[in-house]
This record gives structure tokens, C-alpha cells and sequence, in this order.
């Protein structure tokens, strides 16, 4: 085991990290006798079979081409292989595809690559955590894949470069210090040999950015902060020294618009929770920001709620979407937000700007937003404080938490993941900053308003009339990711009753439900081999979709359920 010590200075301080590389195990079963290179040129314009990045397209769409299982045959859609992964916790990430091999990441710092026609083992990589770390979140939502590599970012806080047809290790390279309470679970972003990752840990007290790493070497090429420093614009939304230790972390992999050569990204809330300790706007916290892809120079922002003080993170990263309303089509930003708000904003080259929001689910701290800004006006009845516990809705995982929307060429409709009749209390307490410690300064309870007839929810949205057009419900919560196909279907999981669903595009009736071995958070692909169109996902339950379920347990006895973990990859396909 090797002990490297690298110094960093920040300004006038200086830092010194102890950096403990973490065990590492690649086994190779039958590598791939070749591969065929991800260039610049496939990730912006991805083949149909393929799924090469989070959401197969940078403008985030979750939308797959592929038209041969339709609402006509998807009845007849069945289980053609599965994969044990060999771990439990949440499984969020999406099967991603190359030419017919498929790279799989896992909580516990593992990928996992296979054939994609059979499931057939090729390698295995695992990253045992280093000694003491804490994982508050252990899970991985995706690898990066550019030339002949596969990129993950890791919760010891490092990007991990691997050879795509053996798994041996390319180069590694720490982001952060972990024991100061940063970590990663994104998907890294590739774009022109840049890869590029946001750093969790917002409720330890970290100040959140977004860095971009040669793609070749690890080298760090920039590296822009979520919250600005003393002299940068918006600093002065932060009391003191507070900006140092004040959140904004980013969860979620961005989208990159090639036109204007920005990437976007969400970010997270402000440390300690509430907003008493830090009074001010808090900018870029519960935000969406826009960075130049070569420099990473702030060109935009627009913050979705100032001083956040109910844990609703923003950091689904928004979906690149041309609206036309009245005749006149915009190139618009498009977040259903965690704090219960459907967003429509303006992508400009050097602004975000503010064109319409409403809510898409029951929302009570909102008592209005500015007709020009979108900036919210709150309740102050609904403002937690130090000492003072508050009702709110929707609950602190929002109308949405992280699964991401998805939206459909063919009807274009926005479909949205969404959780109803969900509220929580919050009440703020003194906490003082400790690094690697939690930061939150808050405690909380969520429960199921009484009456409620269900909780989770599919939604299908206009965005061209900006109007709802169905609604269909789950008596269970929702934490499905969404997928869009050329075969006017979409695919979602996410409710606790182990059931992988297939819905028709228009009228959301559902057509076909598979049952799994757990619940399902991991985000579907679809892709094809050999003229076969496959639909991939990952079954396993944990992290934040178990932290609710035991809330839900403990509120509402009628909807109490215990959902076994453990995580399978399941690939289902049309009888041949």
C-alpha cells in the first residue's frame, strides 16, 4: 500500500493532505478482444444503440431512439439475463453501453463490465473505502466512458481512470481531502477530453465545486467553487466567514449545450441547514449554474430558492429543451425542482433567465415569485428557525429528489417522477463546524398527511401549453429514474413494491410490470445489439428511498413495508 503526500496552497494557505490510496481489485475474466473508442464526435451524436453518458444525450433528455419494443408488443417483454452485483445499498446507476459492452457502477466503488448480449463477465473492478470513512450516501451513479477509458468518481473523493477492456488502472487522481467530509457518487461528465465531476458533502460543511480533469492524465484543467470567494461577485450573500464551510454541493452529472459551449449543473443547500445561522441569499446554493466546458467560467445562474432552509437540493442538473409557447420557441432550461416547482429558464450565452415556473405538486412555503426574477416570496409561518419547528410541504426530499425527469421527442411531454401528500417538520439547533462532522444543525421528522390516497406519482407535462396532461399513481412513494424509447413507452420503477413498469407515452396506462428482487433506483437505458433492442436496469433499494420508507413506516401503519436489498441488474427483451 502507497502513501502519497501532495501539498496544496489555496492563496496564502496551505494544505496537507494525507492521501491513503485505497485497496484496489481488478479481475478480468474474458476481456473484450477489442473495443471500439468513445470520440468527442459519438458522445454528441450517440448511435441509437448506444447509451455512452447518464442520460445518452448532454441535453439530459433520458430518451432513447430505439422503436422495436412498442406499446403493441411490450406485453410481451421478457427477462433475458441478470446479474448479481454483490452488494447492497442503493443501486442508481444506468447499464452503460459501447458497441455491446456494458459498464455497470455500484455502491462500494465498483464497475463491473460485461457483454452486453449475455451478461457475460469481462471485469471486475472494486475500491475498498479507506479506513474510517464515513458513507453517508454509498452509492454510484454512473461512470464516464471517452477513447479506450472508463471513468468513476469515488466516496474516498478521487476520479479513477480504468482500461475499458481489462479494468487495470489508468491513472487516479484525489479531488479533495474525504476525511474533511467531501466525497462523489456522479457519473462523471466527458466533454473534448475533459472529465468533469462535482464533489458531494454538503451537510459536513464543505465548500461545493465543479472541477474538470484531463482525460488522459488526471490533471486538473479548472476548477470553478459553487460558492464565491472574497472579491467574486455574490460573496457578499454570505455573513462572515460563513461562505467557508457553506454547502453547495453537486450531486448529479450536468448537461453541456454544444452550441454555447456550456455545461449546467445543480447545486445543493447551504450549511447548516437553517438559514438562521447565515442570513443572506447564500448564492450559488439550491441553484442551477452555467459554466464555460473549456474554462469553467461562471457565465450564468439562476438560484431556485435564496437562504434554503428545508434541505430541498437542487441539483438535478436542468434539461436542454427548445419550448415553443404563442408561436414564439425558446431554448429553455427545463427542472422539476425538489422544492416542488416545475422550472422553465432561458439559456442565453452569457444568462440563465427566468421564464416561467408552477407547481406540480401541493407546495405551502411559496406564497408567491416575482413575475421577472422567479425570485420566492415565503411564509414566514413556514420558515424553520433555531428552537422553532415548522410544518412544511412538500418534505425535506421534495416534490422530486434526485431520479431524474425524462422527456419524449415524439409527444413532447415531460415526465416527472414525483412524491404527493409528503410533508416534514424541521427545527434548527446551534452546531459549530467540526471537519468531516456532520453540519446540518437541524433535526426533522416526514410523515404522510392523514388521508392521503396515494404518494407517488407519474406525471406526463405539455411543456408547449406548460399544462398537465395525466397523472398516474402509486399508493407507495416514488424514487423511479425515467426512460423515454422510440416505441412510445416509458420505463420507471421506484415504488416499493418491486415492480418494473412499462407505461404508454400518451395516456400513461400502465401496459406491463415485472417484478424484481428489490426496488428499483437505478436509471433504465435501452440499447441494441445485433438488431436486438434490449431495456437495462438495476434493482436495489437503499439510501435515501429506505430513509423514507422508515419514515413512511413510522407514520402511516396502513403503508408500513419492509423491501429487501441486495442489487441485480436485469435485461429484458422481446421473445425471440
Amino acid at each position: 500500500m502507497k502513501r502519497v503526500i501532495v501539498f496544496l496552497c489555496v492563496g496564502a494557505l496551505s494544505i496537507t493532505l494525507l492521501l491513503r490510496a485505497s485497496t484496489t481489485t481488478t479481475t478480468a475474466q474474458q476481456p473484450a478482444s477489442d473495443y471500439t473508442p468513445v470520440t468527442d464526435e459519438r458522445l454528441r451524436n450517440p448511435a441509437p444503440d448506444d447509451w455512452l453518458t447518464y442520460r445518452r444525450t448532454y441535453d439530459g433528455w433520458g430518451y432513447s431512439p430505439l422503436d422495436q419494443i412498442t406499446a403493441d408488443n411490450v406485453t410481451t417483454l421478457e427477462p433475458v439475463w441478470s446479474l448479481s452485483t454483490g452488494v447492497t445499498e442503493g443501486h442508481e446507476a444506468p447499464p452503460m453501453v459501447n458497441d455491446g459492452m456494458m459498464f455497470i457502477a455500484t455502491p462500494q466503488n465498483q464497475v463491473i463490465a460485461v457483454d452486453a448480449r449475455t451478461g457475460e463477465l469481462q471485469w471486475r473492478y472494486r475500491r475498498r473505502p479507506p479506513a474510517g470513512l464515513q458513507q453517508i450516501h454509498p452509492t454510484s451513479r454512473g461512470v464516464g466512458l471517452w477513447d479506450d477509458k472508463v471513468y468513476m468518481a469515488t466516496t474516498d473523493a478521487f476520479v479513477v481512470a480504468l482500461d475499458a477492456v481489462s479494468g487495470d488502472i489508468v491513472w487516479e487522481q484525489a479531488v479533495e481531502d474525504y476525511r474533511t467530509g467531501y466525497y462523489m457518487t456522479m457519473a462523471p461528465l466527458v466533454i473534448d477530453g475533459k472529465v468533469m465531476v462535482g464533489v458531494s458533502g454538503g451537510e459536513r460543511g464543505i465548500r461545493g465545486f465543479v472541477t474538470a480533469l484531463d482525460a488522459d492524465t488526471g490533471t486538473e484543467v479548472w476548477k470553478t467553487y459553487t460558492i464565491p470567494g472574497p472579491g467574486e461577485p455574490g460573496n457578499d450573500t454570505w455573513p462572515g466567514d460563513s461562505w467557508r464551510t457553506g454547502g453547495a454541493p453537486v450531486w448529479v452529472t450536468g448537461t453541456f449545450d454544444p452550441d454555447l459551449n456550456l455545461t449546467y449543473w445543480g447545486t445543493g443547500n447551504p450549511g447548516p441547514w437553517i438559514g438562521d445561522a447565515r442570513p443572506g441569499d447564500n448564492l450559488y446554493t439550491n441553484s442551477v449554474i452555467a459554466l464555460d466546458a473549456d474554462t469553467g467560467e461562471l457565465k450564468g445562474h439562476h438560484q431556485y430558492h435564496w437562504n434554503g432552509s428545508w434541505d430541498w437540493d437542487e441539483v438535478d442538473a436542468p434539461l436542454l429543451i427548445d419550448v415553443t409557447r404563442e408561436g414564439r420557441t425558446t431554448k429553455a432550461l427545463v427542472h422539476p425542482g425538489r422544492n416542488g416547482y416545475l422550472w422553465i429558464l432561458g439559456r442565453e450565452p452569457d444568462a440563465i433567465t427566468f421564464l416561467d415556473a408552477e407547481p406540480y405538486v401541493y407546495q405551502d412555503v411559496f406564497r408567491r415569485l416575482d413575475p421577472g426574477t422567479g425570485r420566492p416570496e415565503y411564509d414566514p409561518e413556514r420558515r424553520p428557525g433555531n428552537g422553532r419547528r415548522v410544518q412544511f410541504c412538500p418534505s425535506l426530499w421534495g416534490g422530486k429528489d434526485w431520479p431524474p425527469a425524462a422527456f419524449s421527442p415524439q409527444t413532447r411531454y415531460l415526465y416527472i417522477p414525483a412524491n404527493e401528500n409528503l410533508c416534514s417538520f424541521l427545527e434548527g439547533r446551534d452546531v459549530e463546524y467540526e471537519p468531516g462532522r456532520a453540519f446540518t444543525g437541524a433535526s426533522s421528522q416526514t410523515f404522510v398527511q392523514p388521508g392521503a390516497d396515494h404518494l407517488g406519482e407519474l406525471q406526463a407535462w405539455n411543456l408547449d401549453t406548460g399544462e398537465k396532461v395525466w397523472t398516474t399513481e402509486f399508493d407507495s412513494q416514488n424514487w423511479g429514474p425515467v426512460l423515454t424509447t422510440g416505441g412510445g413507452l416509458v420505463f420507471m420503477g421506484g415504488t416499493n413494491d418491486r415492480l418494473f413498469r412499462a407505461f404508454d407515452a400518451t395516456t400513461g396506462e400502465i401496459l406491463w410490470e415485472q417484478p424484481t428482487n428489490s426496488g428499483i433506483m437505478g436509471v433504465p437505458s435501452s440499447y441494441a445489439v445485433d438488431g436486438v433492442q434490449y431495456i437495462a436496469v438495476q434493482s436495489g433499494w437503499g439510501v435515501d428511498a429506505q430513509r423514507m420508507q422508515g419514515a413512511i413506516n413510522n407514520s402511516d401503519q396502513g403503508r408500513r413495508r419492509q423491501v429487501p436489498q441486495g442489487g441485480v441488474v436485469w435485461v429484458f427483451a422481446l421473445p425471440r
